[in-house]
């Protein structure tokens, strides 16, 4: 689905076709924080590509290292923040 600027959006349905997980893991993720999405309701919530990097993180983490869901966030926030500070390098130059 498109949203109104051009940028694809999928649904949850969508979402976990693509990246292979529940919808329950899905919406337990959702509840406790670990993945925002767009909406107030799982019917109406979107994803973006962002989110389907994330949740393809979380779960390879959980399921391959056993990882808490906790540990997991915290891994995909840390993998994150290196990416946003190297595309600012690259930006300047370095």
């Amino acid at each position: 689905m498109k949203a109104d600027d051009g940028v694809v959006e999928l649904t949850l349905d969508e979402a976990c076709r693509l990246c292979a997980v529940e919808p329950e893991w899905v919406i337990e993720h959702v509840r406790t924080e670990l993945i925002t999405v767009e909406g107030d309701a799982p019917a109406s919530w979107r994803f973006s590509a962002h989110t389907l990097r994330r949740v393809r993180g979380l779960r390879h983490l959980e399921r391959d290292f056993d990882a808490d869901p906790e540990l997991a966030a915290l891994v995909e926030d840390l993998r994150e923040e290196i990416a946003r500070l190297r595309a600012t390098l690259r930006r300047f130059g370095g």
